[in-house]
């Protein structure tokens, strides 16, 4: 999922590694006391809306982080100890495998309300997922299509069509049947995708704005690109939920304020600063300040992700190898990892999985100085036949990827290539370059690992059969449709052997980068900050965010 889309939920191994070096900031998560004070408002300032918060759509951190607060899954991340902890949520435990982990089986908590004081049951669960499957609810993580038995062909159950691998024997069991032994499934089920839906309450593709809350707190209104307000749902119970608090009143999260002017509002720390807070990224302008701010440590978050910041070739526009190749000799990372914050944000990236992910390989095929090697570029843009291409970038309207926008087109200049900038709202921006009749030259993404595995970053970024498969949803932005990978992502899947698999990832990274279909720029940490009465903020190493499943404010 990424930063503003990514791949999502981390296993308990990777974890460990990235609570390592998580936070910076500390008291902003207790009181003196240790108790989280009850009632208030907290204020959410994003630069842009998310761009789902219909559960069986999300695929964005910040989208994940606030859905949290109305949505709950089967199971979730227990975030409270020094690990995180994979524990039920909906479901009493983490599930039961059997049949070689073909089948699993969860059993829902009693009790568990809805907003209107109905019982979630496991017909909702059943529902909520087979949503899923319909070409209009789309964007979403793919892995309920990959793995439900009978999903290559389900159209979801929008014209009364039920999928028979969900399995609900009674009013509190759930049993999935795959097509394929999954080992870590009980951590994709911590994915909002696997979450429940009630029937008489769906609105289709406009759900988006009409959430039904089984969580703590429920939609009062949400007026899109200006403001979501959630107040509390009084038929939720702590005694039904391992991983939320109730202690704010309301949660007020305002859209479209530019970056950095929230930054200097919540660093300003006046007024209803203090009870504020952010998700989007700071500013790549204000992070060195910020970052070297003693004055702001206390409530300054940096979160190391467990994934990418990178840039797609189209191999289906850019067709010729040497031209990718040159392109990837000539980006001066230097110049764009400052506009992202500098080595703030992070270390330099030669590969597409990052360190801490199980399957990282370390190499770089490409320019060892960061800040390119013109000389290489030219010699194979000579090579080429010395084109003058004019090549389309897509990034996000923020400052920050302008600068970044700015960075990649006076690399390029330097070699023949000329570069028209796309600027696309923020908002919907992996839902415009996500669509396939949406094709740019080149491509701003970001990716994090919805578990920290390699087989939740490669076969998703990369499997080329997704482009015809899910054409409004395909997350493959350098359109590489190379048969050779797609049969080594197949032949990995079938590995039993977990260390097996992982050389095999390590050797399919290296066989990417060689074909130039991306040019790894950096290996992300995500900053945010809070004001100076906001508490209960754990930094969630598992979106990179600052989870506000405990938050309150002090007044």
């Amino acid at each position: 999922m990424t930063r503003r889309r990514r791949s999502i939920a981390l296993a308990a191994t990777a974890v460990a590694i990235t609570l390592g070096a998580t936070a910076c900031g500390g008291s902003s998560s207790t009181t003196g006391s240790g108790s989280p004070t009850k009632g208030g408002t907290l204020t959410v300032l994003d630069h842009a809306d998310f761009d789902h918060l219909d559960p069986q759509r999300v695929y964005t951190t910040e989208g994940s982080s606030m859905a949290q607060e109305f949505v709950r899954t089967l199971t979730g991340w227990d975030e409270t100890g020094d690990q995180p902890k994979l524990v039920g949520d909906l479901a009493t435990d983490t599930g039961t495998p059997s049949k070689g982990a073909t089948v699993w089986t969860f059993h829902l908590r009693h009790g568990i309300k809805w907003q209107d004081g109905t019982e979630v049951t496991a017909q909702d669960v059943k529902y909520g997922v087979e949503r899923t499957f319909s070409p209009d609810i789309n964007g979403g993580p793919p892995y309920a299509s990959q793995w439900l038995s009978g999903g290559s062909t389900y159209k979801g159950p929008y014209k009364g069509q039920q999928l028979d691998s969900i399995g609900t024997p009674d009013k509190y069991t759930v049993v999935f049947h795959l097509n394929q032994p999954v080992a870590d499934f009980e951590q994709t089920t911590a994915m909002t995708g696997w979450s429940a839906v009630p029937k008489a309450h769906d609105t289709g593709s406009t759900y988006d704005t009409h959430v039904w809350s089984d969580g703590p707190y429920m939609i009062k209104s949400y007026t899109k690109n200006k403001e979501l307000v959630l107040v509390k749902n009084k038929y939720w119970s702590r005694s039904t939920d391992p991983i939320r608090e109730q202690n704010v009143d309301e949660m007020d999260v305002k859209f479209g304020q530019d970056q950095a002017a929230i930054d200097q509002q919540i660093k300003s720390d006046a007024g209803t600063a203090q009870t504020s807070i952010m998700q989007w990224p700071i500013a790549g302008s204000d992070l060195t300040s910020i970052a070297g701010d003693a004055a702001v440590k206390s409530r300054y978050y940096k979160i190391p992700a467990p994934g990418i910041n990178y840039m797609a070739i189209n191999t289906g526009r850019v067709k010729d190898i040497r031209v990718r190749q040159a392109i990837e000799d000539a980006i001066d990372k230097t110049t764009v990892r400052g506009a992202f914050g500098g080595s703030a944000y992070g270390d330099y990236a030669s590969t597409m999985l990052s360190p801490g992910i199980d399957g990282y390989k370390k190499f770089n095929l490409y320019s060892t100085n960061p800040a390119g090697d013109l000389t290489k570029a030219k010699a194979l843009m000579k090579q080429a036949g010395n084109p003058k291409p004019t090549m389309s970038l897509a990034v996000e309207n923020t400052t920050t990827q302008e600068h970044f926008a700015d960075a990649v087109k006076t690399s390029l200049g330097k070699i023949g290539i000329t570069v028209n900038i796309t600027p696309i709202d923020a908002a919907n921006y992996f839902s415009t370059v996500d669509n396939v009749k949406n094709q740019y030259d080149l491509t701003w993404g970001d990716w994090i690992a919805d578990w920290p595995n390699a087989s939740t970053v490669l076969p998703v970024l990369f499997d080329g059969r997704q482009i015809a498969k899910l054409p409004q949803s395909n997350q493959d932005l350098s359109y590489l449709n190379d048969p050779k990978i797609n049969a080594q992502i197949d032949k990995i899947g079938k590995m039993t052997s977990i260390n097996q698999a992982n050389a095999a990832y390590g050797a399919l990274d290296e066989q990417i980068m060689k074909d130039a279909a991306v040019v790894p720029l950096m290996y992300m940490n995500f900053s945010e900050l809070s004001g100076s009465k906001v508490g209960g903020v754990i930094p969630d190493a598992v979106l990179a965010e600052p989870s506000l499943v405990h938050v309150y404010v002090t007044h």
